[in-house]
């Protein structure tokens, strides 16, 4: 049975350098640093006092002010990603069915800032009564996913995904895979993640991951860099909505590109340390490459996972190694975390975005503060500044917690 092609015809992004497509991507060419002191509560307690926060970002201008309340802001940013998405595709919600419509969409952790909120109201009155009753439907994590849904009046397959930093590949993969078995012809799909408050920032510090460089906080989200020593955290979200090709084809759809193969595997090693040599992402970039039935020398870019840890950047060098031979030293890998921090279970869906665009474009976003070069990270990874490339093929990585790996191919569209 062929396998029915799949395209991506609409993106939204909110993220540290930028609110929608255009000004994500030009902060990305640019090399813009998203990291700055935490401005969402008083740090000056904390090891790390700072992160990568979304700036700008006014919920009102996508959402009612009703809903805003009942919604954690890890659902506004995904609502808000959604309609730029919709804008940006041009669907015509009147003459498409709904019930092959679907949204599959992910968030790693859920509404931690609605947990916070709600546990600190209880324990400062110890009434009971003290919890909103919206408490359980802003916190779960498969709220922006139905909320996306109720929206849009889409009938398909919903629900999301969660898998850590994984998160959002997992939803891609996912939806790529329900369309190609007709379960759909379009997917809204991505993750988003809003964080950045006291309980993870110290459960991450208590853990020893993040980066403590609060007097060089620019410089602290390094990757691949031999004086990398942990992530920053990042927020936002990332929506891209996929389309059997032939539906795209019929609606005179804009087409960015199209997905060739995906790779899902597990480390089975460790609840946080990647496996040795990268083993898990060896086999996840394998699989996308063979489901795709291209060559390894045929991919030309690779968004990297590329955490600024000192485990990840390594192994995951070993493992392009690895999977492409002399041929890793030919392609380009980049990782946008260097900008924009590490987003969690948003990560994949602004990643994805960045490759398709990379692609669209022909260009390689720059990893910046990558300025002493560590010695077993010794491929081209566009240090500092943007690199000009044909790319035809491109893989965009995210490992997570658990040993989870993901790997999703994108290529160039020809009909």
């Amino acid at each position: 049975m062929t396998k029915r092609r799949v395209v991506v015809t609409g993106m939204g992004a909110i993220t540290p350098i930028g609110i929608g497509i255009e000004e994500f991507w030009d902060g990305l060419l640019k090399g813009k640093n998203g990291v700055g002191p935490i401005t969402k509560f008083d740090a000056s307690k904390f090891d790390t006092q700072f992160a990568a926060e979304v700036k700008n970002f006014a919920a009102e201008d996508y959402i009612d002010k009703k809903s805003i309340k009942r919604m954690d802001p890890f659902t506004h940013f995904a609502l808000a990603t959604s309609e730029m998405a919709f804008k940006d595709s041009e669907i015509n919600l009147d003459k498409i069915n709904k019930e092959k419509f679907g949204v599959i969409y992910g968030s790693g952790i859920g509404g931690m800032v609605t947990l916070q909120q709600q546990l600190w109201s209880y324990y400062d009155e110890k009434n009971p009564r003290a919890i909103s009753p919206f408490f359980v439907t802003m916190m779960i994590s498969d709220m922006a996913a139905g909320q996306i849904s109720i929206k849009y009046g889409l009938k398909g397959p919903n629900y999301a995904t969660t898998s850590a930093c994984a998160t959002s590949s997992h939803s891609i993969a996912d939806a790529l895979v329900l369309i190609q078995r007709g379960s759909a012809d379009l997917m809204v799909c991505g993750g988003t993640e809003s964080a950045i408050t006291e309980m993870s920032i110290g459960g991450f510090n208590a853990m020893k991951a993040l980066s403590r460089w609060n007097d060089r906080y620019l410089e602290a989200s390094r990757p691949f860099d031999k004086d990398r020593n942990g992530f920053v955290m990042g927020e936002g979200a990332g929506t891209l909505i996929l389309e059997e090709m032939e539906h795209a084809l019929n609606r005179g759809a804009k087409i960015y590109c199209e997905i060739g193969g995906i790779g899902l595997t597990g480390d089975a090693f460790h609840i946080t340390a990647p496996a040795p040599g990268g083993e898990g992402a060896v086999r996840s970039m394998k699989a996308a490459i063979q489901d795709s039935e291209m060559l390894p020398e045929d991919v030309d870019y690779i968004n990297a996972h590329g955490t600024s840890t000192p485990y990840n950047d390594a192994y995951e060098t070993t493992a392009i190694k690895t999977v492409f031979g002399d041929h890793a030293y030919k392609l380009i890998v980049s990782s946008t975390k260097s900008m924009t921090g590490h987003l969690l279970g948003a990560a994949g869906g602004i990643e994805a975005v960045a490759t398709v665009l990379a692609i669209k474009n022909d260009i390689v976003p720059p990893t910046i503060n990558l300025t002493n070069p560590d010695p077993e990270c010794d491929l081209n990874y566009s240090p500092n500044v943007a690199t000009n490339k044909k790319i035809n093929c491109a893989i965009s990585n995210t490992f997570g917690f658990g040993g989870h790996n993901a790997s999703i191919l994108f290529k160039k569209f020809e009909a």
